[in-house]
């Protein structure tokens, strides 16, 4: 399996290039700010043949160049339902401060195909399985992609739910606390520890690192104390 990965725009947001080898089709993961010329340069270095866009979410900094890259090459885009309306609205999903950073002017646009995402899919692109989870938190429509098989080699796209020792942030609008330590538990922690974390941002990790050092996810995995009457 052959993984590209590289940091871009003011957020450095993590954008990936996932296939079976060299010369072979591939899915993007995330192409944020400033990321369509690195996803050509990629493309051709490593001789591959886009299939599909995949978001993790839908905040301007993982899917700025959403509309280029896949218009480009005429592939799909594929998010969660939650996240579209970010897609052609991207200041609905940063803070105030970040929209007066921007001087009120943040403009992206859907590409032209969009297919919708939903928990417990499985997606056969590029001679790939990808499994999706929804792990609302960062945003409402956040999910992870997990590849690879029992036999080795597995790995997820977290995006913003996990980081190398930390988690998304959840005070953006659409953000939810209480989903958060929910996806946590039930989405993160249940993945072998061998799996490979590829970050929305930052180094990658395993998900045995991080259930052992990483500060937010510290007593996620125990039974909640039960409750008298």
């Amino acid at each position: 399996m052959l993984v590209v990965g590289f940091p871009t725009g003011a957020l450095q947001a993590n954008c990936y290039l996932l296939a079976a080898g060299e010369g072979e089709p591939c899915v993007i993961v995330d192409p944020g700010q400033d990321a369509a010329e690195a996803v050509g340069e990629a493309l051709r270095k490593h001789r591959l043949s886009p299939v599909a866009v995949l978001l993790t979410h839908g905040h301007f900094d993982h899917a700025f160049a959403v509309a280029p890259v896949c218009d480009g090459n005429d592939i799909p885009a594929w998010i969660h339902p939650a996240d579209r309306h970010l897609l052609s609205d991207p200041l609905a999903g940063i803070s105030t401060e970040s929209a007066a950073f921007f001087g009120g002017q943040l403009e992206m646009r859907e590409p032209g195909e969009v297919r919708e995402l939903s928990d417990g899919t499985e997606l056969d692109l590029a001679g790939l399985r990808l499994t999706v989870d929804h792990t609302p938190g960062h945003t409402g429509g956040s999910v992870m992609f997990r590849s690879g098989t029992e036999q080795g080699g597995r790995l997820v796209f977290s995006g913003d739910t996990l980081f190398a020792g930390s988690i998304g942030r959840t005070d953006l609008p659409g953000g939810d606390h209480g989903a958060m330590l929910d996806s946590l538990r039930d989405k993160v922690l249940t993945l072998p520890d061998d799996t490979v974390v590829l970050p929305g941002h930052g180094p990658t990790s395993t998900i045995g690192r991080e259930r052992a050092g990483n500060p937010f996810l510290l007593g996620l995995d125990e039974p909640a104390p039960r409750r008298g009457m």
